[in-house]
């Protein structure tokens, strides 16, 4: 059944508009992960279907009686209210019946966030904060829900249980997120929003990416040709005579039209451009904790914590909101001293230090002031001075918006903008806390690209699992009263040791711990003697290698077509299906290397 339908919405801001004759509609069931860089009018699309600002042209449809929650991306309530009244806040008015239905409901949803009910809101931190503002969203069963960046401030269990939450939502949603773990397992359709216009992808987020990278290659192709055919028709009316012909006339009226073209052609900034500024090698080891503790009266924070971070070292911190994080950070940092136990820090080291909150930023200044000090229009970088305005065209700052307050960006770009201003500096330490919220696909792939290239030293928190798992050597997480662990890897790593050491430590329960009486001296056990291969799998082993190598030669080729931005446009069934094939080469090899291992275990 359809929610929503939009009919040539159009919205401007300033000189270009954000939307342009935008189309879309949206069913029950349907959850749509709307995409797109930072500043592209997202968030604006979003509270045009709420309500909260009228579109400059065109109709937004919502079904008659359909109810619409909504969360905006910075909504952060300061409120002496308590959690139940801003909650309930979300249901609608109805007979009494209804109210104790819905005050049942307030409370079943306040519990499964684990919220307190009688908490004010002024002294919940951001992430509490969230996560009430998501149980008023919610407990309408709303129709139609739109989640601005839901996932900002939330930590990793709420982020599993809104993901469990959204999977069942009866209604239609629709969504904006950086969080691509999110969005690949609850979107079933990708809307994009570029410049104005929406397009929607088929296919699931990894098939956007590709198909959208193709896509932009032939507009780049195409515009270029445009361009070099303009460019040798302003030639040619500027030899003036010829061109002033009766029988040119044709010419002439077409190279006035390509004028119109190019004019309202709409340019794509380029990619980002950053770097982060070596500071030159700190000592070997970074940091080296033993046996430390925190206590601030209430019980330890950190408990008995010991660790050893080397020069080189992506460290993942992870848990739960309020768990103690970033006050982990301080201590390695020498901002606050342990009740208990040593935090000893390396020698020659340059912190960098990214803050969740933006507290770095001034909202007030302009752009420009915020990364120049206020002191000019330069910036030194890498021991040579800049111009601001071309440092900043690298992280997609355009000149002409330079002057403005910082109040007036978006949270991607206001988070583009702090990663501008920290890589100006040099660091061989670099901190970072919760740097992906609200940053698009693009940046975040080249983020993680030159953080996977940084000589120095990171610690790195966040909620993003995809982000870990691409970024970080190895995470501490916090696993309650104050005991933090250390594991190898990413997120996904930590998640399969953990589960590991659960069933170990389950079986070592289940194990008798002692037997009535000793038993009689058993005979030493004989050494297990290897298998021997049948002759099947002798000739299994003996023709893997060949299919192995086809398998091979099939996904290099493949992976070569598929390099081809054209194929999409020319044939786009026959593309998804390579690509399918293409993930599926990537199993099939899996699984015959593995067998191939497990018949050369065998004698």
């Amino acid at each position: 059944m359809l929610v929503l339908r939009l009919d040539n919405v159009s919205l401007r801001y300033g000189l270009k508009p954000l939307l342009e004759s935008a189309a879309l509609e949206l069913g029950s069931g349907e959850r749509v992960a709307l995409l797109g860089r930072n500043g592209e009018g997202k968030s604006s699309l979003l509270k045009l279907i709420a309500r909260q600002i009228a579109p400059d042209g065109g109709e937004i449809w919502i079904r008659p009686g359909a109810r619409v929650a909504s969360l905006d991306q910075e909504a952060l309530i300061e409120s002496e209210e308590r959690v139940r009244v801003l909650v309930a806040q979300g249901l609608a008015q109805g007979s009494a019946d209804a109210q104790w239905q819905g005050e049942l409901q307030v409370r079943r949803i306040i519990e499964r966030l684990g919220l307190d009910p009688d908490s004010p809101l002024a002294e919940l931190s951001g992430g509490w904060r969230r996560r009430a503002m998501l149980a008023r969203a919610l407990v309408s069963e709303p129709d139609l829900l739109l989640l601005d960046e839901p996932t900002n401030h939330l930590d990793l269990d709420a982020i599993a249980w809104l993901e469990e939450v959204l999977l069942e939502l009866r209604g239609a949603l629709l969504f904006v997120s950086h969080d691509r773990a999110l969005i690949r397992r609850i979107a079933t359709r990708i809307v994009d929003l570029d410049r104005g216009r929406l397009r929607a992808w088929t296919g699931g987020y990894d098939d956007y990416v590709l198909e959208k990278r193709a896509t932009l290659d032939v507009e780049a192709r195409h515009a270029a040709l445009f361009d070099k055919k303009l460019a040798q028709e302003e030639a040619w009316i500027r030899r003036g005579v010829e061109a002033r012909r009766t029988r040119n006339e044709g010419r002439v009226r077409a190279l006035e039209e390509m004028r119109i073209v190019r004019r309202e052609r709409r340019e794509r900034l380029g990619q980002v451009e950053m770097r982060i500024e070596d500071a030159g090698l700190s000592g070997k080891l970074v940091f080296e904790a033993r046996n430390a503790t925190l206590d601030f009266g209430a019980g330890p924070v950190i408990r008995d914590f010991s660790t050893r971070i080397m020069r080189g070292d992506r460290v993942g911190i992870i848990g739960p909101n309020g768990c103690g994080k970033t006050t982990l950070i301080k201590l390695l940092l020498g901002e606050i001293a342990p009740s208990a136990g040593t935090v000893h820090r390396g020698t020659s080291l340059e912190p960098a230090y990214f803050d969740q909150q933006r507290a770095q930023l001034d909202l007030q200044a302009s752009i420009l002031d915020n990364v120049t000090g206020g002191s000019g229009e330069t910036v030194t970088v890498g021991g040579r001075t800049r111009h601001a305005a071309g440092y900043l065209r690298d992280f997609l700052f355009p000149p002409e918006r330079l002057r403005s307050p910082v109040s007036m960006l978006s949270g991607g770009e206001r988070n583009r903008l702090l990663l501008a201003k920290l890589f100006a500096r040099p660091s061989n330490l670099l901190v970072m806390d919760e740097p992906t919220n609200d940053l698009d696909a693009e940046t975040l792939d080249l983020l993680e690209e030159i953080l996977g290239e940084y000589a120095g030293t990171l610690l790195l928190v966040s909620h993003d699992r995809a982000f870990l798992d691409n970024v970080v050597t190895a995470t501490l997480v916090f696993e309650g009263e104050g005991a933090i662990r250390e594991y190898v890897g990413g997120y996904s790593d930590s998640l399969r040791q953990r589960e590991e050491r659960r069933q170990r430590e389950a079986a070592r329960t289940r194990a008798p711990s002692s037997v009535a009486a000793p038993a009689p001296p058993a005979a030493a056990p004989l050494a297990a003697k290897p298998r021997r291969r049948s002759y099947h799998e002798q000739r299994e082993l003996e023709a893997l290698p060949a299919a192995i190598e086809r398998l091979e030669s099939e996904q290099q080729a493949l992976q070569a077509a598929l390099g081809d931005p054209t194929w999409f446009q020319r044939d786009p069934a026959e593309a998804r299906a390579a690509l399918e094939r293409s993930k599926r080469l990537v199993e099939e090899l899996a699984a015959a290397y593995a067998r191939w291992e497990a018949l050369e275990s065998a004698r």
